[in-house]
């Protein structure tokens, strides 16, 4: 997936935690429906995909050896 889709995906998660949290019984999100129950499945995919964008923005580390002069 792209960052752009990742970011998309995201956006649709939160969208259906705020209805739930909000006292909806369930939302729809694409083909699936997701019930009040599923909250914590909503999170954990929330927290991934957050880890998943993070990773993908963060610049990568660069490593350096320095030798000890003699």
């Amino acid at each position: 997936m792209t960052i752009t889709e990742l970011k998309v995906r995201r956006d649709s998660i939160l969208q259906a935690i705020t209805k739930i949290e909000n006292g909806a019984q369930e939302y729809r999100l694409g083909q699936r429906t997701v019930q009040r129950a599923d909250l914590g499945t909503l999170y954990g995919e929330y927290n991934s995909l957050n880890n998943q964008i993070d990773q993908l923005e963060r610049p990568a580390a660069t490593v350096a050896f320095l030798r000890r002069r003699r």
